[in-house]
């Protein structure tokens, strides 16, 4: 059995490990700790849990204007079951009743699979828009 919850502050080990699992491109805030502080601060984030381990997860942050969704990630044992989606739709709700209505995602571009799931699930590439980052 397959159930999505919310993540526990006791379980961003178990997170950041199935992130590395999932082939991940690891970034500065990919720490046990600042998943912490997202859980916190509340942010979404979601696990699916089948037979007592973590096999998926995504985060949800909204501002009060856009949600935005990140660090899908679904353990390679568990992919191609409707996991990604059913956390997708999840947040998705979870942040519409907050009041959000536009939904963005932050997708690693290089990442066929990544970018060809989001596109099955209806988010369309904005061409208008550049991600700038600057790491401290």
């Amino acid at each position: 059995m397959v159930t999505i919850r919310d993540c526990q502050p006791d379980e961003a080990d178990a997170v950041v490990l199935l992130w590395r699992q999932a082939d991940l491109n690891p970034s500065v805030t990919d720490t046990a700790d600042d998943l912490r502080r997202a859980i916190a601060g509340g942010a979404v984030v979601l696990v699916t849990e089948a037979s007592g381990r973590i096999v998926g997860s995504v985060i949800g942050g909204f501002d009060g204007w856009r949600a935005n969704l990140y660090r899908l990630a679904v353990h390679p044992s568990h992919r191609r079951r409707g996991v990604a989606r059913s956390l997708v739709a999840e947040a998705e709700r979870r942040l519409a009743s907050r009041g959000a209505r536009r939904f963005t995602a932050l997708v690693e571009a290089d990442r066929a699979g990544a970018v060809a799931f989001w596109e099955a699930a209806g988010y369309a590439r904005d061409q208008r828009m550049a991600r700038f980052v600057r790491n401290r």
